[in-house]
């Protein structure tokens, strides 16, 4: 395990203020192609469909980084399944949910299909709407989720808000919702991770997601502690090894105005929960918020934590 520094900052911020950038770091999950990636964790055939999925070597590396075996491994959007198999994979407890019958029948056959291949820990997946989260049906799992993975999602059907309605609003509200059904679940210790495909404006510019996914956090109360660039292309010495799709390429091709470089990457904003910020300031000798602003703190991702919020030895 790797300490990785956190800056703390205070909720609410005053008005105006846009959230500091937590530290940036670079996931190497580009080594192999995401067809190899797919085969290797024995996903059914379909499941590269999902064009939003979060690739196995991203979920297998946010699993490894932010959880313990038998940790609840949550993705409140979990399209075609690809977290879900990665937690099984990895001996974590796993639960997915989402309301579209296609991936619904891919995530369970890729849950059947590692657990034939030898995972015994408990993973399922529900056929419903994050919404479910914060009904009474959800109670059992109020402060027992280790980790929240989920991606940034495409809105489509119900959830485009109709076609007068702006793309990036549906993405915000979308968002935001799902983090505050899910901020009550996760334990003391706890991360929610949220894994973002790049998306371009009109003329081609890159969308700002970091600050877009660090206000959806705060709104639920949570206090970003990094931000990563989770690779999805291949080091090779000095070199990156592009494996954009063909949509992508395409994309690219017609775009107007100056040419525009293929994206290598997902964009990865990672939470914890406010008051497990608040603990370590205190621990540290710092006072919060103010202090611990100006003093940012050394923690250890993945540490067990006890009931009281103190890390276990």
């Amino acid at each position: 395990m790797t300490n990785h520094p956190t800056g703390p900052w205070p909720l609410p911020l005053p008005p105006g203020e846009e959230p500091p950038m937590p530290p940036l770091s670079v996931w190497p999950t580009g080594q192999r192609d995401p067809a190899a990636q797919l085969r290797e964790a024995g996903c059914v055939p379909g499941t590269e469909t999902d064009i939003d999925l979060i690739p196995p070597a991203i979920a297998a590396h946010a699993i490894a980084t932010y959880t313990h075996p038998g940790d609840l491994v949550l993705d409140p959007d979990c399209g075609a399944g690809t977290v879900l198999v990665e937690a099984l994979r990895a001996g974590r407890h796993t639960l997915g949910l989402t309301a579209r019958h296609r991936w619904w029948t891919l995530a369970r056959a890729n849950i059947t299909a590692t657990k034939a291949a030898g995972a015994w820990r408990d993973g399922s997946v529900l056929d419903a709407r994050p919404t479910l989260l914060a009904t009474i049906r959800a109670a059992g799992l109020v402060g027992r989720v280790g980790l929240v993975l989920t991606a940034l999602r495409t809105p489509t059907g119900d959830d485009a808000l109709g076609p007068d309605h702006d793309s990036s609003s549906a993405f915000d509200e979308q968002l935001s919702a799902t983090v505050r059904y899910c901020e009550p679940l996760l334990r003391s210790g706890g991360h929610l991770v949220v894994v973002a495909h790049p998306r371009r404006h009109p003329d081609g510019a890159l969308a700002d997601l970091a600050t877009r996914l660090i206000t959806a956090g705060a709104s639920a109360g949570l206090v970003p502690v990094e931000r990563c660039l989770a690779l999805t292309a291949a080091l090779r010495g000095r070199r990156l090894i592009t494996r954009a799709s063909f949509a992508e390429r395409r994309a690219a091709a017609r775009a107007k105005g100056a040419p525009i470089a293929l994206t290598a990457h997902r964009e990865v904003l990672v939470f914890e929960l406010a008051h497990d910020a608040e603990l370590a300031a205190a621990a540290a000798g710092t006072s919060w918020p103010d202090d611990a602003v100006a003093a940012p703190r050394q923690r250890t991702i993945g540490a067990a934590y006890r009931p009281d919020g103190r890390r276990a030895a």
